[in-house]
């Protein structure tokens, strides 16, 4: 038996325990002893839905974080936005120092990350193996998120001179690019290279789609009674702090009120165990809202998807075949329903920043995309295009024996 610890951003959202979560469940089941690491609440939520152990938190104090979350929604790619988190060099330090703890507390054989920059800075220091589970626009061989733009421009700020500082202290590094830490001994890629595309000279393994559901997980019978088409809109975490933020997700539930709420169908609503705020007020008498719903079960039974951009998402729809409209708020997620958009598979609604910072939808535009999408075959047959292509990749199985050949390389 070896012991695998799981990490990842601890960010409140559910996009990166919703990768790791069934490739730690597989190697549990296998016999080894797994451990994950996020602290916030809906991923914690997860991790115990999958009965994982969640390893809590270090003591050890951690500055307050240096984020710039408007840079970050408009970064070009994995490096400027990490410069727009981690440009504090007290930060990085002790974020480094609380992962080389958890590591040499735990004592894994393998280190298992996603887009986790500290806990693969920390691998490193501490000499253990790592895997990375990534999408394609993470990885240091993508073209980030601003693809369609052609070349990085020169001159964007990067997060590499804090890293190497702390770095250099545990006798290790230089890094040209801090994102050159998510590219781990073993670098996995959940999608296709269709759907998630990296340089061709890269060492990477396409794993397809990964999405978390519980073996056992049904519908409750209020969804799965509906006779009518389901429209699944799921918002992610629609408020990131007490007051607006440019990564918010509120937009989403706007614009499916707006767009939805006298349609001839039923809206299922989801938000990734977090609350709806107070100032949406009640929901239309045709949305059903729950904190959370298994993905693969709500994915197949609706007719349609709208969300927010995240790769999970993303990988939700096209893996059940379902297409899909988009409303990304930040860069990241505006490249992922690019790529969703040039297979068929859906559209997307871009918002933009109103005068007072929140994202603003065109209704009109967002309506007709709908209709569209829910009336036009195309959608749902290049979306099912897509599944079918899909399911020649391994998943979380592959994923996890990969993993069992690096500790065999080790």
């Amino acid at each position: 038996m070896s012991r695998f610890l799981f990490t990842m951003l601890p960010a409140n959202d559910l996009g990166l325990p919703t990768r790791l979560v069934p490739i730690a469940r597989e190697l549990a089941d296998r016999g080894h002893d797994v451990a994950v690491f996020n602290p916030a609440p809906a991923p914690a939520a997860l991790i115990a839905d999958a009965g994982l152990a969640n390893l809590p938190m270090p003591p050890r104090a951690i500055p307050d974080p240096p984020f710039d979350l408007k840079k970050a929604s408009q970064a070009w790619d994995v490096e400027e936005m990490y410069a727009s988190l981690f440009s504090d060099e007290e930060f990085v330090r002790a974020n480094t120092a609380l992962h080389v703890d958890l590591i040499r507390d735990f004592k894994p054989d393998v280190v298992v990350d996603s887009f986790g920059v500290f806990a693969c800075l920390a691998a490193r220091v501490c000499g253990v193996p790592l895997a990375t589970v990534n999408q394609g626009n993470f990885h240091p061989a993508s073209g980030g998120f601003l693809f369609w733009k052609g070349e990085r421009p020169s001159g964007l700020p990067s997060a590499a001179p804090y890293f190497d500082r702390v770095a250099a202290e545990y006798g290790i590094g230089p890094f040209a690019r801090s994102v050159d830490l998510l590219a781990g001994d073993l670098s996995l890629i959940v999608g296709t290279p269709e759907t998630d595309p990296v340089s061709s000279a890269a060492r990477v393994t396409h794993i397809g789609p990964i999405v978390w559901q519980r073996g056992d997980a049904e519908l409750p019978p209020s969804i799965a009674s509906i006779q009518k088409d389901i429209v699944w809109v799921y918002s992610g975490n629609p408020r990131y702090a007490p007051v607006p933020t440019a990564i918010d997700s509120i937009v989403v539930i706007r614009a499916a009120i707006a767009a939805l709420a006298d349609a001839p169908v039923e809206v299922v609503l989801t938000t990734g165990y977090q609350e709806i705020p107070n100032e949406i007020g009640a929901l239309p008498a045709n949305f059903h809202h729950a904190a959370y719903l298994p993905g693969r079960a709500m994915a197949e039974r609706s007719r349609l998807m709208v969300h927010h951009g995240g790769h999970s998402s993303v990988m939700q729809s096209l893996a059940a075949g379902t297409p899909a409209i988009l409303i990304p708020t930040i860069t990241e997620r505006e490249s992922n329903a690019r790529r969703l958009v040039a297979l068929g598979a859906g559209e997307i609604a871009l918002p933009i920043d109103g005068p007072d910072g929140e994202k603003q939808i065109d209704i009109a535009e967002f309506t007709s995309k709908v209709h569209r999408v829910l009336n036009q075959p195309s959608y749902r047959e290049s979306a099912s295009r897509v599944a079918l292509n899909m399911r020649s990749y391994g998943g979380a199985r592959l994923a996890a024996d990969k993993i069992e050949e690096l500790l065999t390389m080790n």
